[in-house]
């Protein structure tokens, strides 16, 4: 399987073109052995926990817990079309399907910058950046679950607050992969003529260049392998309630106290929903 790309430049000098198409399937593939892999262990190894609602630590809890605003949602959802419009954008054409997809790419990577760029800005303003930072509690959490699947236990684990571990660590997987496909994606914007500006392929040497196609290449088929897992879990039955939530904003509260823990996501704080003890 090769992995890059390489050819002469009019000095005779080997540059990098980008990574090898290869890859794009392996990613795929990648994605596609996580999902399967997962989906059995599910169903044939993993033992089902048994439904433990826990206390409530004495505050009164709502029939319906707001987990996502309206402003985080729409941000998703925009992320979300952007993303499959450059996903699409990029690899369809690899595999033959033709169609002016220059333009289309450039416009939807502006798009999800746009959307990136608005929810550091509104998450650090108005929200608690400490909800998506890995702590102790997280690291508790992660033991008890490997010991108790390691001893194949339906005992209830600890519950989590509002940002699971998997979670957070998705999250800062998809952050880095997209920064970097954002940031090498706007250099190469200048080797096209846009509404913004004339064509300039020599802003970079042929060198740089070539490090700015690997670099976004391979954040571009990282980021089918995540996207792949992402839908996977969305569309799974147990997790269904979350994606509602991504819809219309609340979980029930039986839902809150199954997978929550009240002293880690305190339910109606209105700065983040999120408290840490």
């Amino acid at each position: 399987m090769e992995v890059l790309r390489r050819a002469a430049n009019p000095w005779g000098q080997e540059v990098m073109l980008g990574i090898a198409w290869d890859l794009m399937w392996a990613a795929a593939i990648a994605g596609t052995l996580f999902v399967v892999g997962h989906a059995i262990w599910v169903r044939f190894i993993a033992k089902p926990e048994r439904p433990d609602p826990g206390p409530t630590s004495g505050r009164p809890i709502p029939d319906r817990v707001t987990r996502h605003s309206a402003s985080s949602r729409i941000f998703h959802w925009l992320m979300a079309a952007a993303m499959f419009v450059l996903l699409i954008t990029a690899f369809f054409p690899v595999i033959g399907i033709r169609f002016p997809w220059v333009t289309i790419h450039w416009i939807a990577g502006l798009l999800l910058f746009a959307t990136i760029l608005y929810h550091v800005i509104y998450a650090t303003f108005w929200q608690d950046l400490r909800a998506v930072w890995v702590g102790r509690d997280d690291r508790e959490e992660a033991s008890s679950g490997v010991r108790r699947i390691l001893a194949r236990s339906r005992a209830p684990g600890p519950r989590s607050g509002k940002y699971p571990l998997d979670q957070k660590l998705y999250h800062h997987a998809a952050a880095v992969v997209t920064i970097g496909a954002i940031a090498t994606g706007v250099l190469m914007m200048f080797r096209i003529d846009t509404a913004l500006w004339a064509a300039n392929p020599y802003f970079l040497s042929d060198g740089l260049w070539g490090v700015m196609y690997v670099v976004h290449g391979l954040c571009g088929v990282g980021l089918i392998t995540l996207v792949i897992a992402h839908v996977y879990f969305a569309i799974r039955p147990e997790k269904r309630w979350m994606t509602l939530s991504m819809i219309r904003g609340w979980i029930t509260r039986e839902d809150y106290l199954r997978h929550y823990d009240p002293d880690r996501w305190v339910a109606g704080d209105a700065a983040n929903g999120a408290k840490k003890r």
